[in-house]
């Protein structure tokens, strides 16, 4: 693959200025600029500082200004904080004074696997072969599948990878906040979610479009990351016949899995008796990811269940005790 500023036209280098040469480096999938704390990347073992890349407060912020504006939107005292993505699948997030104190912060997000395969990140250590024909089979039984894990374990490339793995005759609609998903498939639709514009109008949220996807004949859903309301649309369209879906979700560890889902939840309305109910009958199985010095992996399996007061809770399966058959699964060997 071409680094991504080969995709970049004149007038977008330029808006990287001194940045533009970390995104030559192909182990660089983060960027960030720290205010007065300096440059420093990420190159899959986490944020280490770069030497030799000076620039002061003005720099900074031109730079913020101008990426923002590569992406469409407007950054300024009336708009401190603004998400875009830029060509090539490039994302940047930057915050102004005085809601930083530090200065200007960039965090610009380098999406450097492509197409990744299934079988590509398990040779790379992603979990056993014993997990890796668990996964497999979840999808090919139409399954529904949430994975989560900390910022920067992998959700997105697993999600994409195993999604890969689908028939060539379905059809798979993808729904993002800000499209990343990159996968290998002949015949996916992509939908992304827009901010309002400077008037304060235009905005389409990711709640309108799982409501948007369920009208379009998907085979399969698949939610870049749940973050909000969307999710009370999502378990119920999985409880009603849409299943083979899949998702992300930001948590820490498995067991940290029913709070997060709890919290989401509460922003759509949902009670917990309520979301606990709909998320066990909706989700299948939950693949918890982590990031550690040498790349991601697999740091458990599981399923969602009910607790003795009726809360959520979520079950670790061993690798010796995975529960195929309980799955409606065939064990290939």
């Amino acid at each position: 693959m071409h680094p991504p500023h080969t995709e970049l036209d004149f007038s977008l280098k330029q808006a990287f200025g001194p940045l533009l040469a970390l995104l030559n480096d192909p182990a660089v999938t983060d960027i960030f600029v720290n205010g007065s704390a300096g440059v420093w990347v990420d190159r899959g073992s986490g944020a280490v500082r770069v030497e030799g890349i000076e620039m002061d407060a003005r720099v900074q912020r031109k730079i913020a200004v101008d990426l923002i504006a590569a992406g469409g939107r407007h950054l300024d005292e009336m708009n401190p904080c603004v998400d875009v993505r830029l060509v090539g699948g490039i994302r940047v997030h930057a915050v102004l004074e005085p809601i930083s104190t530090e200065g200007s912060l960039i965090s610009v997000r380098i999406p450097r696997a492509r197409h990744r395969s299934f079988v590509s990140l398990v040779s790379s250590g992603l979990c056993d072969e014993v997990t890796a024909k668990w996964l497999l089979a979840l999808v090919r039984s139409r399954k529904n599948v949430l994975i989560s894990g900390p910022t920067g374990s992998g959700k997105t490339t697993l999600l994409a990878a195993m999604m890969g793995t689908v028939s060539s005759n379905e059809r798979i609609l993808t729904v993002e906040d800000v499209a990343e998903l990159q996968i290998d498939h002949p015949h996916v639709i992509g939908l992304e979610a827009r901010q309002s514009n400077i008037e304060g109008v235009g905005e389409i949220t990711m709640e309108r479009l799982v409501r948007e996807s369920l009208r379009m004949r998907p085979d399969r859903i698949v939610l870049g990351e749940c973050r909000g309301p969307e999710l009370r649309i999502l378990l119920s369209a999985l409880n009603t016949g849409h299943d083979g879906g899949a998702g992300t979700v930001h948590a820490s560890s498995l067991a940290d899995v029913p709070a997060r889902l709890e919290a989401l939840g509460a922003s759509a309305g949902m009670s917990t008796d309520e979301l606990a109910r709909q998320a066990v009958s909706a989700i299948d199985a939950v693949v918890a990811l982590k990031q550690h010095g040498t790349g991601r992996e697999i740091e458990a399996v599981g399923r969602l269940g009910l607790g003795s007061n009726g809360s959520l809770v979520a079950h670790e399966l061993t690798v010796e005790k995975l529960s195929f058959e309980d799955y409606g699964l065939r064990r290939e060997h």
